[in-house]
């Protein structure tokens, strides 16, 4: 990766880590499904103007918007409102590749190496340890929260996978874009309209840079990096730098929000990290082996196969040809 294109990667691992703090401080005004859809509504309106068509068929702009932007937004932020730390919420839902792979294995027929298998026995056990820390601090409902987050996450990537679409930040404010009133509807049915307008009425400048923060520079610009990042490099080079996210993240939460980091929360960590890398860096699936003799070319089924070859007629002399046209045969 070229030097510019690694600073590049980093300042986006900074913005997606500290986003997690941002994140908190919006939750600190807003009700969590409200604060959402603000999110999405901001990081589609301005785009929408521009970017005309998803790039995708709507039905996987669709599902990406329900289980991505609807679902797992929706579970992240409730789980962070009702006490998940936001360094801790940046770490477990890093466990969303370990989803992704028993997705993918499940749903697309994908093999699983030895070594992804082992790392993601590792994660998992990260998970466990920080289920086990957090059963003395915060409420397990709300690691479960963004635990359930993190594999709604899973299946949006395999949805995402299945659309392949070629530009993903116009995929990605469409799916903000059909996100936005399902979301105020939620709201408006869970946490009553009264307190949204509420917050709302009473919006203070801090509220307003975290939507803003969250909408464009976390949603729009950091979409928009990571697609050029994967179309000028490959998905195995640039998926490693998202690893550095829960490291910015509770960096940020330790320093920002004074969130404690206890040596348990920091071996788990390196048992996430470890373990979503040994999946990533290992990912590939070996290929079949061609039983065809070396040598062999391969067969081309859209190729056109040429006309056999047709004996030449033998030369028949004028006595025969005249024959042949009045319709005797020749004695």
């Amino acid at each position: 990766m070229a030097p510019r294109h690694l600073l590049l990667a980093l300042g986006l691992a900074v913005v997606w880590g500290v986003n997690f703090v941002v994140i908190k401080v919006g939750l600190d005004h807003f009700p969590p499904l409200l604060f959402s859809a603000l999110r999405f509504l901001v990081a589609a309106v301005p785009a929408i103007l521009v970017l005309r068509h998803p790039g995708a068929r709507w039905r996987w702009v669709a599902l990406v918007a329900l289980t991505l932007a609807i679902l797992k937004f929706g579970l992240l932020f409730t789980g962070m409102s009702a006490g998940m730390p936001p360094g801790l919420s940046s770490l477990v839902l890093q466990t969303q590749a370990v989803f992704t792979a028993v997705f993918a294995m499940l749903l697309l027929g994908e093999r699983l190496t030895r070594w992804q298998v082992a790392g993601l026995a590792v994660a998992l056990a990260g998970v466990g340890l920080i289920a086990l820390d957090l059963g003395t601090t915060s409420p397990l409902g709300a690691f479960v929260l963004v635990l359930g987050a993190a594999a709604l996450w899973g299946i949006s990537n395999v949805a995402i996978r299945r659309a392949s679409p070629p530009d993903m930040l116009r995929f990605m404010v469409w799916v903000s874009a059909l996100a936005t009133l399902p979301l105020f509807a939620l709201s408006a049915l869970v946490e009553g309209p009264q307190r949204g307008w509420d917050a709302l009425r009473t919006v203070t400048w801090p509220a307003v840079g975290a939507v803003a923060f969250v909408g464009i520079l976390a949603t729009v610009v950091g979409f928009g990096v990571w697609g050029y990042l994967i179309r000028t490099y490959s998905a195995s080079t640039v998926a490693p730098v998202s690893l550095l996210v829960p490291v910015f993240g509770m960096g940020a939460a330790a320093l920002l929000l004074d969130e404690r980091i206890t040596p348990l929360r920091l071996v788990a960590a390196v048992l996430i990290i470890a373990g979503v890398l040994a999946g990533v860096l290992t990912g590939r699936t070996p290929a079949a082996r061609d039983p065809r003799p070396s040598g062999t070319p391969a067969h081309n089924p859209t190729a056109r196969t040429p006309p056999r070859a047709t004996p030449p007629l033998p030369r028949l002399s004028p006595r025969s040809r005249f024959l042949a046209r009045s319709g005797r045969s020749r004695p």
